[in-house]
């Protein structure tokens, strides 16, 4: 059984207040944490605790995990790229059209199990179906996923997101050329009231800020690097959306192939791209075995092969 050990940290709270903010990274929930104590696996300076004892800095936890249990995740047999790998994390390539980890109707067609297939041995993470996953990429964003290997890693690397202390970088192709270049938009976000499938800039939404810089114009659509300095839910996406520049291809925010392109043959090589052109380019981070390492994404084949398209046929 796995043994966890913790000294407390300044500051007197009930234990299991204070124990569910230091272990939710672990996906221990208050009420798991109870009946941990209710069986009398949480101890406090060597003896048992209730949910309601106090505790103060300097005190010695220690908290007897349950085992894992078996995730059942389906092995996936798919091509995988790594693009960075040390003894506490992996980064690898996400290739569009992959969902990052199992959901309603993706049960076992995601990058999760294609590394179960990849037999790549993962943290526990934020539960048995997300084991190692730190962050996620929509399903039609390519580019840089990292993953930690182990449970130390994965705090660590959690933190690091829930910080801000990591570099986000991604490349957009858009429609039009961006008026202000370079742009930043600080604007909140949240669900779209009036369509539950999408988010948008609304008032009362969640703090949302993203810098935009220009790396080409092309007829008809430009290529873009974004720098999210928050994590919100499609944040790149909705910010180009409501700068009236949408991700080319992503019908969902306005950037369906038929916005004004003059040329059938252009429109229809957006559609068979089958994908939006989001490709999350580089990620900087404080790898916990190895120091600062910034990990890069080459652009896929098919954002590639469009970019030429629009130089020769716009």
């Amino acid at each position: 059984m796995p043994r966890l050990e913790i000294v407390l940290p300044e500051g007197a709270r009930r234990i299991d207040h204070l124990l569910a903010t230091l272990l939710a990274e672990r996906g221990l929930t208050r009420s798991a944490l109870h009946r941990l104590m209710g069986e009398g696996r949480v101890l406090l300076d060597g003896l048992p605790v209730k949910p309601s004892n106090a505790a103060r800095s300097g005190q010695k936890v220690v908290v007897d995990l349950p085992e894992p249990e078996p995730s059942g995740l389906v092995p996936m047999e798919h091509p995988l790229t790594v693009l960075y790998e040390d003894e506490a994390c992996v980064a690898v390539e996400k290739p569009a059209g992959l969902v990052t980890h199992p959901a309603k109707g993706h049960a076992h067609d995601t990058l999760v199990n294609v590394l179960v297939g990849k037999a790549i041995g993962m943290a526990a993470g934020f539960g048995p179906a997300r084991p190692g996953i730190l962050h996620r990429l929509d399903k039609e964003t390519s580019g840089v996923l990292l993953l930690a290997k182990n449970d130390a890693a994965h705090a660590d690397l959690a933190a690091q997101f829930k910080d801000r202390q990591i570099e986000k970088t991604y490349w957009a192709l858009v429609w039009g050329a961006l008026e202000r270049d370079p742009s930043e938009v600080d604007a909140p976000i949240g669900r779209d009231p009036r369509n539950r499938k999408r988010m948008a800039v609304v008032s009362g939404g969640r703090p949302a800020r993203t810098s935009f810089r220009t790396l080409e114009v092309l007829p008809h659509v430009s290529l873009v690097e974004a720098r999210p300095f928050t994590g919100r839910t499609h944040q790149i996406r909705v910010h180009l959306s409501s700068l009236r520049h949408p991700v080319v291809g992503d019908a969902l925010y306005g950037g369906h192939p038929e916005n004004g392109l003059p040329s059938s043959f252009l429109r229809s090589r957006v559609r068979a791209a089958g994908r939006f052109f989001l490709h999350a380019r580089s990620l900087t981070f404080m790898s916990p075995a190895a120091g600062r390492v910034t990990v890069t994404s080459p652009l896929p084949e098919e954002f590639e092969t469009i970019i030429e398209e629009f130089r020769r046929h716009g």
